[in-house]
């Protein structure tokens, strides 16, 4: 073509062009209390869509009624009144996420709190994405260590487990979890903690833990404070699990932590109620079981077909007096694939953490434990419940067995050895070498009293002397490395009575 002819193309071309005018719904505030408006106008939403107000505050559409549409309004200071103008975006709610986040402090939309500045995204992953199908997951078989020896050794956990930490206030739920935070430093696990409705002085002690163990690094911390409203609270978990997804759809594993759902149920309730959604049980709207469920259910270990990435949850939920059988804690024991139940009565007594055995369960059990941890500590969930049996009945009989009295001195040195101080998590293999001592019977010399000067004097031999055996247990147990082990122990055990 000529080059008059194809100006003169062009210019037709130009003078016929009509833009198509871009329509755009909108609708108008009827009515605005405590972080949830009605807006009437807006016919074309859609559940779960991202509303702009004419602020320029973000909602997010939940109740789709005939003339009006119930939204939650995710900004605490947003300053909206009757009359004022809503327009739909036509996009359910999404965050961003990246490979900056981590090290950082961020709200419920993943936007930065902290002084470190804005966070470069990396993509843009909705708030709530299906979970993962059967046929992308493959069994939990491969362990994430907490470094706390009575979870490791009796209720083990999986890369890709939903395991619940439960009990009531002030027994060291956070403790644990911040603990197998702390101690996945230097295993490529990377870890998301989220406050749900918590206050800020105790998120930036948390903050501050993870910082002076150099855990933040790998760590993202999601707040939704306490001040913040009842809709952060609502969307915070669901962002951060998006933040997960991003890094398990890279192939990375991620442990999160929900700090804690019984708050969240809470914030959800009062929404429902605020929404004018009709109330259930303990006035908690029908749906607050799937509220869980669609959360938990997206932590999965993905085949390696789909990407080889896992995300592990670790939610924790409040109870009441001790009561498992109340209704938000009965709904997530039944989502989840084991609990750790905490007794405010064990803590009491000294015994941190205060986990107490019988109530306690991994339904992954031994598949998420290495061959070594697997030998050494098969026995002492049973041989443990059994001493808490026996040593309530034992209060009241004058005269005991020799068996029986054997199996209380035995189980009073086992409990004393699982005590444990709040961030000090203990690699597995020394965690094995402790529990191979106790279960051949080289503490039964030992005065109860002394048992944590002996596992301190044991530790800080075999860590710092022992670097190959300690490698050969978490790596690979044979006949050879259990022989190792037993010098070893023999060796201390002989060195420590002669010292007498």
């Amino acid at each position: 073509m000529k080059t008059e002819s194809l100006i003169e193309n062009l210019k037709k071309k130009i003078s016929e062009f009509k833009p198509e005018p871009e329509l755009q719904e909108a609708g108008s505030v009827v009515e605005v209390y405590d972080s949830v408006a009605k807006i009437s106008g807006l016919f074309g939403a859609k559940a779960s869509e991202k509303l702009i107000f004419e602020s320029g505050a973000v909602g997010l559409a939940l109740n789709l009624e005939e003339d009006f549409v119930g939204a939650v309004i995710l900004d605490a200071n947003a300053k909206i009144k009757e009359g004022d103008t809503v327009k739909r975006t036509g996009k359910v709610l999404s965050v961003p996420v990246g490979e900056a986040f981590l090290g950082r402090v961020v709200d419920a939309l993943l936007r930065p709190i902290d002084e470190g500045g804005e966070i470069g995204a990396d993509a843009e992953y909705l708030v709530e994405r299906q979970a993962p199908g059967v046929m992308e997951r493959e069994p939990v078989s491969v362990s994430l260590e907490t470094g706390i020896k009575a979870i490791d050794s009796m209720i083990p956990i999986g890369r890709g487990q939903r395991e619940l930490i439960i009990g009531d206030r002030q027994t060291g739920k956070t403790a644990i979890a911040l603990d197998a935070i702390v101690n996945q430093k230097g295993k490529n696990v990377i870890c998301i903690y989220v406050a749900i409705g918590q206050k800020k002085s105790k998120t930036a002690r948390v903050v501050n833990f993870l910082k002076e163990r150099d855990a933040l690094s790998y760590t993202t911390v999601v707040l939704a404070g306490s001040s913040d409203g009842a809709p952060f609270s609502f969307v915070a978990p669901y962002s951060a699990t998006a933040l997960a997804e991003y890094f398990m759809d890279k192939g990375k594993d991620v442990l999160i932590v929900y700090d804690d759902l019984s708050k969240h149920a809470v914030a959800y309730r009062e929404m429902s109620l605020l929404l004018r959604r009709p109330p259930g049980r303990e006035a908690y709207p029908g749906d607050v079981f799937y509220l869980h469920s669609r959360l938990l259910e997206r932590a999965s270990r993905r085949s390696q077909e789909f990407g080889g990435g896992s995300i592990t949850a670790l939610p924790i939920i409040e109870t009441q007096a001790g009561d498992i059988s109340a209704y938000i804690p009965t709904n997530v024991i039944s989502i989840t694939d084991g609990q750790i139940f905490l007794e405010s009565s064990l803590f009491n007594k000294g015994v941190r953490p205060a986990i107490n055995v019988g109530q306690s369960v991994s339904r992954v059990g031994s598949s998420a434990q290495i061959k070594s941890m697997k030998k050494s500590s098969g026995r002492l969930k049973l041989d443990l419940a059994q001493y808490r049996e026996l040593e309530s009945f034992s209060q009241f009989a004058s005269d005991l067995e020799e068996e029986t009295k054997k199996v209380l001195e035995r189980g009073r040195r086992v409990t004393e050895l699982l005590k444990q101080k709040n961030g000090s998590p203990l690699r597995v293999g020394a965690q094995v070498a402790l529990f191979y001592a106790v279960n051949g019977g080289y503490l039964d010399n030992v005065d109860v009293g002394a048992v944590k000067k002996w596992e301190k004097e044991f530790l800080e031999l075999l860590i710092s002397s022992e670097e190959g055996l300690l490698s050969k247990i978490e790596s690979l147990w044979d006949e050879e490395t259990e022989k190792m082990l037993k010098e070893f122990v023999e060796g201390f055990s002989m060195a420590i009575s002669e010292s007498k």
